[in-house]
């Protein structure tokens, strides 16, 4: 039998050895200490919760669909905190328009946009929607979890990813993105989306929709307001070109009235080139979208160039040796 315990008690086990005893007279480990621990007493739900963990992952254990390693919590996800904490947010410098990592071609245009920087590809033919956001790159933990998702039907990868999903939005509502949006997934071709069982952009749009269900956000789901009407090739090996040609009459606004005048949110998994949430902006706006943003759980970046800057000195550091 394998035992797994909750670091949550080995966590507060050696807290509890080296807490003050506090004044004498007094509670244990002082007043605050002892406001804490009525505050825990008072919630005997949160401590049958972590009993309830440790007893079925102990006599039940599970493993993690990604790693490998123990699940430390009962419920419906098979993925363990570690990898969805591993999820980091991108850093570095990205453009404004499509989140694509700049090097330093980019970087040289600093100055001659008041908007922010932009990459090539924005600059020259700027894209129908006002923003498009992703949390990570798609790599590492990310590619797995959405590997699981779309191509081992673990659905249940898609709650975790769509409260990174609703971290996503947050960001893009600071920068601009009103609150009160028609929220639509990309869609898939009726065909694939039967033989996978889901659409897997629709279940995160519906995820994330249920994590900021009673805060400030006004959302409205309208995933049947946009279909793909063919069939397309695998993008995977096509060029950004090939891409654009390969979604050409693939999508229609099947609703138009459901997104007239609205400001609408295109949700998908990953942001390769950009062809897909171009085409689908593009029609949205056709179809009488006031705005589109997109925002997606992973961005698939292209290998990036060092920065001049870097790349000098590190010659001068050469040639001084």
């Amino acid at each position: 039998m394998r035992c797994v315990f909750s670091q949550r008690w080995i966590d507060n086990s050696l807290e509890d050895t080296e807490r003050p005893l506090g004044p004498p007279g007094g509670p244990p480990g002082g007043v605050e200490e002892w406001r804490a621990i009525s505050r825990v007493l008072k919630s005997p739900g949160r401590v049958a919760v972590q009993v309830l963990d440790d007893l079925v992952t102990t006599f039940f254990p599970g493993e993690c669909r990604a790693c490998g390693g123990p699940l430390l919590r009962t419920g419906a996800s098979p993925v363990c905190e570690e990898c969805i904490d591993s999820l980091r947010e991108q850093a570095g410098t990205l453009c404004t328009r499509c989140g694509e990592a700049l090097d330093f071609d980019g970087l040289r245009f600093e100055q001659q946009y008041e908007e922010g920087l932009q990459c090539s590809p924005c600059r020259m033919a700027p894209p129908e929607f006002e923003r498009a956001a992703a949390w990570s790159v798609y790599e590492d933990r990310m590619r797995e979890l959405i590997h699981l998702l779309k191509y081992e039907r673990v659905r249940q990868v898609a709650r975790p990813l769509g409260k990174v999903l609703a971290q996503v939005m947050e960001t893009m509502a600071v920068q601009g993105m009103p609150r009160e949006l028609v929220v639509i997934a990309v869609p898939l071709f009726p065909s694939k989306e039967r033989r996978r069982g889901y659409n897997q952009s629709a279940v995160l749009a519906d995820e994330t929709l249920a994590t900021l269900r009673g805060t400030s956000w006004k959302l409205v789901s309208a995933h049947r307001a946009l279909r793909r009407v063919r069939d397309t090739d695998s993008q995977f090996e096509l060029s950004a070109s090939g891409r654009r040609r390969n979604l050409k009459g693939a999508f229609l606004v099947a609703d138009p009235a459901a997104v007239a005048g609205k400001d609408v949110l295109l949700i998908d998994d990953i942001f390769t080139t950009g062809a897909t949430a171009r085409e689908c902006a593009r029609l949205l706006k056709q179809g009488g979208a006031a705005t589109v943003w997109v925002a997606t759980v992973s961005r698939a970046q292209r290998e990036m160039v060092a920065p001049w800057k870097t790349r000098h000195a590190e010659t001068a550091a050469w040639n001084a040796g």
